[in-house]
């Protein structure tokens, strides 16, 4: 069974993020198969999947099994920085191109020059950076804010998404001609509900890390518990696979873990359960009247009117661009950090 392991899996954020991958799955030995032919070529890579299940991993392994892989490999999401931040982060800057732009900086580009860039949630770049991406993809260089001198850079960029880019490409929220760019090599992860034979070898990987990381004696799960795991959708992924399974080491007894010591919450269901809670909009053929709309709702007396009414506009502004979540900041006129917390407290995110 092959394995693989974040190099610095204790320091990532408590974001959702995959620290390791297992295929055992017969769809994840076929995604092995894939990366390993995709791999040594030059190509540049897309990498799709949900969040959690691992597309990090998945771009690391490329670039290790590639010509490249004693020279950089650098990661960068493209949805952690400020707009006005991106062009700088990523292409690099002149002392003096902006406030506070005290020194020359070197952008990502220049940092991983001769290795691999994985840009990660590429479908959170403005349009603008888009354009700018296109280009540097096209000329192979790269012009830093505040210059008008091209630094030619050898990079192979691996981008990774966890919304639909074609969806994003006809809504208008992505270019079609980057599309056709990044789309050389494609790269498709199942969730881990589509890969069930790699459930237990992840959950038996976390048990043995986490008890040997808390000093524990080595636990075990009960034919139940096993039962349990392969039977939940895992909107979470693998993080949330291994969150269970060290919430489950903490409170279970025996050293035997037992299916309420897993403490699996299926937020999606929980979500819909709710939506069904709430009366549909009729539908109009003129404005709706906001007002009316909510005066149905106030004579239900529903319990948690506020919480449920809030859900229902993020997760409809969130599907109604295409789940890209910096799109569904501009729509509400709310950061997209406040967009990805309330999304992942609903469970949108898994």
């Amino acid at each position: 069974m092959s394995l693989l392991t974040h190099p610095n899996a204790r320091e990532l954020t408590k974001s959702v993020r995959a620290t390791v991958l297992v295929f055992k799955d017969p769809r994840s030995q076929e995604l092995l198969s894939r990366i390993e032919r995709v791999a040594p070529s030059e190509a540049n890579a897309l990498i799709i999947g949900e969040t959690g299940t691992g597309k990090e991993l998945v771009a690391r392994h490329i670039h290790h099994l590639s010509r490249r892989s004693k020279e950089p490999f650098v990661a960068v999401n493209c949805g952690a920085f400020p707009e006005t931040l991106v062009e700088s982060e990523l292409f690099g800057h002149e002392k003096g191109a902006f406030t506070g732009a005290t020194a020359n900086k070197a952008g990502w580009f220049e940092a991983a020059n001769g290795g691999t860039l994985f840009l990660d949630e590429i479908g959170d770049l403005p349009l603008a950076m888009q354009v700018k991406l296109l280009r540097v993809l096209q000329e192979r260089e790269v012009v830093r804010l505040g210059s008008r001198t091209p630094v030619p850079i050898n990079v192979r960029v691996i981008a990774a998404t966890n919304v639909n880019l074609a969806d994003a490409v006809v809504a208008g929220h992505f270019r079609e001609d980057l599309f056709y760019r990044l789309h050389v090599a494609t790269l498709r992860l199942p969730p881990l509900r589509e890969r069930p034979g790699d459930i237990l070898p992840l959950a038996e990987f976390f048990i043995q890390e986490h008890c040997q990381r808390l000093g524990y004696n080595r636990a075990s799960l009960s034919l139940d518990a096993e039962r349990v795991l392969l039977g939940h959708s895992w909107p979470g992924n693998i993080r949330e696979l291994e969150n269970a399974i060290h919430h489950a080491l903490l409170v279970c007894r025996n050293e035997v873990v037992q299916p309420n010591d897993l403490h699996l919450v299926d937020m999606r269901t929980q979500a819909i359960r709710h939506e069904e809670r709430l009366p549909s909009l009729p539908a109009a053929h003129g404005p709706v009247d906001l007002d009316a709309v909510l005066n149905q709702l106030f004579e239900k007396n529903l319990p948690n009117l506020y919480e449920h009414i809030e859900e229902t506009i993020f997760r409809s502004a969130y599907r109604f661009c295409h789940g890209n979540q910096l799109q569904t900041g501009r729509l509400l006129g709310i950061s997209r950090n406040i967009v990805r917390a309330r999304l992942e407290k609903i469970g949108e995110l898994g």
